[in-house]
């Protein structure tokens, strides 16, 4: 696949890939699950150490068949189809819309019926009416880019206060910067993965209780 890029940086969000040659996709499984990853899908790279990830993630939110699940930063919905199994009903929210329509196909691709996906700024998208049509969070799973979370996002989450929060960081810097911010919180628990082996980075994953 390629891109024409006639602008002064090299991101590629607004500009259209094209198929050199094959699909326009390629098809990830993880822990029994397919998933559709496209060129602007945002993937875990390695995608073994992903299933690990993501059971770490299940342990910590322990999720029950009565809660409603909301998934920030979503990407192509694998934590949000991952838990769904578990859950009432699971919310996606992410910021790019191609991101949006995968994580809707994941769904389809895996008869998955009880979750639901929306595009926007997550600040704008956690508003009062949103909370009243889709439920409010018994419990939210949160995956950031490095630069964490937005600071209107991290007061969001203190209103709708959730029984449990699970964060999952490739920068445990940001990380600890809003973890700090949810003053009704206490870290119960924390474990990193090593997705990135033979480099300083990991993904880690904390679990927040309300207190």
């Amino acid at each position: 696949m390629y891109v024409v890029n006639s602008k002064k940086n090299d991101t590629i969000s607004d500009l259209t890939i094209k198929p050199y040659t094959g699909k326009d996709h390629i098809i990830e499984e993880i822990n029994g699950l397919k998933f559709k990853v496209g060129p602007k899908t945002f993937f875990q790279t390695n995608s073994e150490q992903a299933a690990e990830l993501y059971k770490v993630v299940a342990d910590f939110a322990e999720v029950k068949n009565t809660e409603v699940v909301y998934d920030l930063y979503t990407g192509s919905g694998t934590i949000a189809n991952y838990l769904a199994k578990s859950a009432q009903k699971v919310v996606g929210l992410e910021y790019i819309p191609e991101s949006i329509e995968n994580a809707k196909e994941n769904a389809l691709l895996n008869g998955i019926e009880n979750t639901a996906f929306h595009a926007g700024d997550i600040r704008d998208l956690m508003s009062d009416d949103f909370l009243k049509e889709n439920g409010a969070p018994d419990v939210i799973v949160t995956d950031p880019p490095r630069s964490g979370m937005h600071g209107d996002v991290v007061k969001k989450i203190a209103e709708i206060k959730p029984n449990r929060v699970v964060y999952v960081s490739c920068d445990s810097a940001t990380q600890a910067r809003d973890i700090a911010l949810l003053e009704d919180y206490k870290v119960a628990r924390m474990q990193p993965v090593d997705m990135f082996p033979h480099t300083s980075h990991v993904e880690n994953v904390a679990l927040l209780v309300r207190v």
